[in-house]
């Protein structure tokens, strides 16, 4: 395996353009597999392949779990499903999500990371929050390469900034010139680079990514506990602490960075006041009702203090509802 690369590419918003304009560059006899992971729904048609078979001289397709791996095909994730490689194939995985998503990034880069070593080539293009860099930083840690799109050079900057904050990147290039330093890395020997120990934990979060129960593959021994529950399953979330960053996990195997999870809860305190805003409006429209038929059959005083109280209510919706609309920092931004 020392003398075989494989380019394993992470992508997010503004991936499919990106994509495109990458696979146009390489050679139809590119000597190594490609595998690539984009931040997709779960109701994705799963077109990708197609996309990408069309767009340039290499094959495109979703692997089937167990596929071999083989030189000049690039390999898409499914729509919510994991990829990850294990020595000489791929495997299609339904385990927990990270970052909030299925497919994640990180869990193909760690694997590659541990199966190819210094023959793993990792690639962050365009994308939002930071998804990937836990994995590139892997792939570097083990003694392989990390490249990362010039982030003027990207439609969303954020996740070649953040690969590039956090990991010492080998390679920072425009999207033009992306095929051609691949093209020229793959055909490279691996040299015969001293083994590099693998960071802590790094088979546990592989075997989690693999559907092995987490608790069974060691995620209690993974950090110690935060204050925080998991926004999905609302466990308690265990702190990690890798290369200068802080992750999370539950007992459950759901994986956030610190971005990823700050994005999840501002979502959820959006949510949260959107519906105080309905509860007041729904409670306004009560008292309205009320003061009416109370208006029919009551003195006017209490007419009157139920319709008090109906515009205290309308008066803390429109301040909730102006608090949400505002123009705040969104978690990407920060």
């Amino acid at each position: 395996m020392q003398n075989r690369h494989l380019v394993v590419i992470g992508a997010s918003a503004g991936g499919i353009d990106a994509l495109r304009e990458f696979v146009v560059q390489l050679p139809a006899n590119f000597p190594a597999p490609v595998a690539v992971v984009l931040h997709t729904s779960p109701q994705s048609p799963g077109v990708l392949p197609e996309i990408l078979a069309r767009s340039g001289p290499l094959p495109a397709l979703t692997p089937r779990s167990g596929e071999r791996l083989k030189p000049g095909r690039i390999y898409v994730a499914p729509p919510d499903f994991h990829l990850l490689v294990e020595p000489g194939l791929l495997r299609v995985t339904n385990g927990p999500r990270e970052n909030r998503f299925r497919p994640a990034i990180d869990p193909l880069f760690r694997s590659a990371a541990q199966v190819y070593g210094p023959a793993a080539i990792g690639v962050i293009l365009t994308g939002n929050l930071d998804d990937g860099v836990a994995g590139l930083w892997t792939i570097k840690q083990l003694g392989g390469i990390a490249i990362a799109q010039d982030p003027h050079d990207a439609m969303f900057p954020s996740m070649p900034e953040n690969a590039i904050r956090h990991v010492k990147v080998d390679h920072i290039v425009p999207l033009a010139n992306l095929g051609e330093l691949l093209t020229r890395l793959v055909s490279a020997p691996v040299g015969g680079e001293p083994s590099v120990p693998s960071p802590p934990h790094l088979d546990a979060e592989i075997r989690i990514a693999m559907e092995a129960d987490p608790v069974r593959a060691g995620v209690t021994h993974m950090g110690e506990p935060s204050t925080f529950a998991c926004p999905e399953c609302h466990g308690v979330l265990l702190q990690m602490k890798e290369g200068g960053r802080v992750r999370f996990r539950c007992h459950t195997g759901h994986a956030y960075s610190a971005e990823s999870l700050m994005a999840e809860m501002s979502e959820g305190i959006e949510a949260a006041l959107w519906n105080a805003i309905r509860s007041l409006q729904e409670g306004a429209l009560m008292l309205e009702q009320l003061s009416s038929h109370v208006g029919e059959s009551h003195p006017p005083a209490e007419s009157e203090r139920l319709a008090t109280r109906r515009e205290q209510l309308l008066k803390h919706a429109d301040q909730l509802r102006e608090m949400v609309t505002s123009r705040w920092t969104a978690p990407e931004e920060l």
